[in-house]
């Protein structure tokens, strides 16, 4: 445990290396402030991200700038219909001892042992590959021929996918999208962003991001954002967003849209995450507008739409946004 005074003085030092970090970042992803903010939020909530966009937007180049301004292990798995779970976990090859003759077998790893994982279009594999990942993600381990194997710390992984291609595809499990503390979706740039991309990549080749963060330095980051603190109000209002996704039984909007609601995970979640954006912005407690700002993000793979809602086209961020008017946030009638 900390004392108040070490967490002030360790997340002062600590922001000043996430600064340099956004800065390297910045090098070369242009625009999308949002984003970046989020992937680190689920960086520093131990947690992993799943980026959705079309093609063309940057969502492999971002996973690959934040593994290069960092000094973490980095691996890239491109998923494809073919891939078998030993092709992720690694597997035993039989050896021998040349000098008794031997035979072994001994254990190769895959490239899942690593510090950031890069699931590159993690929906065009079979699911029997895809729950390949389910335990390394909840219990940081895996297990192969019977034995149970821990993983690099930290760990991390960052899965993309493309909404509109579903040719080919695979879905993700509801059971393996509750996986992932954060759904982030990246949109299309504005004109100035978009100008300023054409520049930086058509011309001589830009700066490279030197690297600016270590795992130690990310384990002890992780450590103090479980010491930011959360009032037990904002854990009650937590708790009512959650319970009210479970809305089958409602009559109003809820109940017509939503079919299957966020499970506790989702609590746990957003209150990490929570935290993860309150030491971002140099804070020691959570605010409701922690828990407004990620609600999206947090939820938008958790329930799953009734028919009626998808006739109607209505959104998962529709829902939520009639979600954030139902239920009372904290300190207001």
């Amino acid at each position: 445990m900390y004392t108040v005074d070490t967490i002030e003085n360790r997340i002062e030092e600590q922001q000043r290396a996430l600064e340099t970090l956004r800065g390297e970042i910045g090098k070369v992803i242009v625009g999308q402030q949002d984003v970046v903010e989020q992937m680190l939020v689920c960086l520093l909530a131990r947690g992993h991200v799943l980026l959705e966009g079309v093609p063309g937007l940057g969502k492999t180049l971002l996973v690959k700038i934040l593994a290069d301004a960092s000094s973490l292990a980095f691996k890239r798995v491109q998923f494809t219909p073919d891939l078998m779970p030993g092709d992720i976990l690694g597997s035993e090859i039989l050896e021998e001892d040349h000098t008794t003759g031997k035979r072994f077998f001994k254990f190769q790893p895959g490239p899942i042992f690593t510090n950031i994982l890069l699931a590159d279009e993690i929906n065009r594999t079979p699911p029997k590959t895809q729950a390949a990942l389910l335990e390394s993600m909840q219990e940081y381990s895996v297990t192969v021929a019977g034995e149970t194997m821990a993983l690099p710390k930290p760990y991390f992984v960052l899965a993309t996918q493309n909404p509109i291609e579903q040719a080919g595809t695979y879905p993700l499990p509801e059971a393996q999208l509750d996986r992932f503390l954060l759904n982030i979706h990246i949109d299309y740039p504005d004109e100035q962003d978009e100008v300023a991309i054409l520049r930086a990549t058509t011309g001589a080749f830009g700066e490279k991001p030197s690297p600016c963060l270590d795992a130690t330095q990310l384990l002890e980051m992780q450590a103090l954002v479980r010491e930011v603190s959360v009032s037990d109000s904002l854990y009650e209002y937590v708790a009512q967003l959650v319970r009210a996704t479970r809305a089958q039984n409602r009559e109003d909007n809820l109940g017509k849209w939503i079919k299957w609601g966020a499970g506790p995970r989702a609590g746990q979640a957003l209150i990490l995450a929570a935290k993860a954006r309150a030491f971002l912005h140099r804070r020691l407690a959570v605010t409701r507008a922690d828990i407004q700002a990620l609600l999206l993000p947090v939820l938008r793979h958790r329930i799953l739409l009734s028919f009626h809602a998808q006739a109607d086209g209505i959104t998962v961020q529709q829902v939520l946004q009639e979600l954030l008017k139902t239920v009372p946030e904290p300190g207001r009638d």
